[in-house]
């Protein structure tokens, strides 16, 4: 059941993550998310709806404007894809719920803010908080019973990454800072997985850069955000198995 249910939401994931390139690209911009219609970056020429169908357009466009023949980055297949998969992994863990839209909602945003994250180096406010506002509305909604969870977990990571922005500044920023808000709110004590899984993430291009250019990667920035994004996808579908795995494992 959980599956097909799935497979139904697949194609209004898709549509989806379609929109999320539109924000993408111009809430950080200040521009209006419905008006003009899209159009290309390089030409401005305005997108037909034929060439708007999401995935199917970009590959029988070969990645490539109609008119100007000009590259489309991979950002835009690759969000519309993450959130298409995300959603319906949503409602295959989660089922007809409102826990799976409380998730899928979650995770469309996490897709959103890493895509920003990865081309501006920044989490925009106008996202972060009102999503972690939403989110944790619809838990103490969802799960009154389990308050002191949402709010605890939701500000302990967020202290808990302010007080590494203190001591490594240069590792991070505020805008991490206000995210851990979001998934502390989402996953409860699950953001200790979250966390983790993130820190660790960003540890593989640091090394990279770090090897390959010396003392010189200590002045390239490495967008944060995205891995924690990552620890917190692993997290919201089995953060309790590794939890328990690994308190089990520590004797704890």
């Amino acid at each position: 059941m959980n599956l097909a249910l799935a497979v139904v939401t697949l194609p209004p994931a898709l549509a989806l993550g379609s929109f999320l390139n539109v924000v993408a690209v111009r809430l950080p911009e200040g521009r209006s998310l419905v008006h003009p219609p899209s159009s290309c970056g390089s030409c401005g020429t305005q997108i037909a709806w034929r060439d708007n169908v999401p995935v199917v357009s970009y590959v029988l466009l070969r990645g490539r404007c109609r008119s100007c023949c000009d590259r489309i980055g991979l950002r835009y297949l690759a969000v519309e894809l993450l959130t298409a998969v995300l959603v319906a992994a949503c409602f295959l863990r989660f089922g007809l719920t409102a826990d799976a839209f409380v998730a899928a909602f979650f995770c469309s945003a996490l897709v959103v803010l890493s895509a920003i994250d990865f081309e501006r180096h920044i989490l925009p406010d106008k996202i972060v908080l009102p999503a972690t506002v939403a989110v944790l509305v619809a838990q103490l909604v969802l799960h009154p019973d389990q308050w002191l969870e949402w709010i605890l977990a939701s500000l302990g990571a967020s202290l808990f990454l302010f007080t590494a922005l203190l001591i490594y500044p240069k590792g991070m920023g505020m805008g991490d800072v206000k995210l851990a808000l979001l998934l502390g709110a989402m996953l409860g004590y699950d953001v200790v997985v979250a966390l983790m899984l993130g820190m660790l993430a960003a540890l593989v291009p640091a090394i990279v850069l770090l090897v390959r250019h010396g003392a010189a990667a200590r002045k390239m920035a490495i967008p944060f955000g995205p891995f924690l994004a990552l620890g917190a996808v692993i997290a919201l579908f089995f953060g309790d198995a590794l939890l328990d795995a690994y308190l089990s494992g520590s004797g704890l």
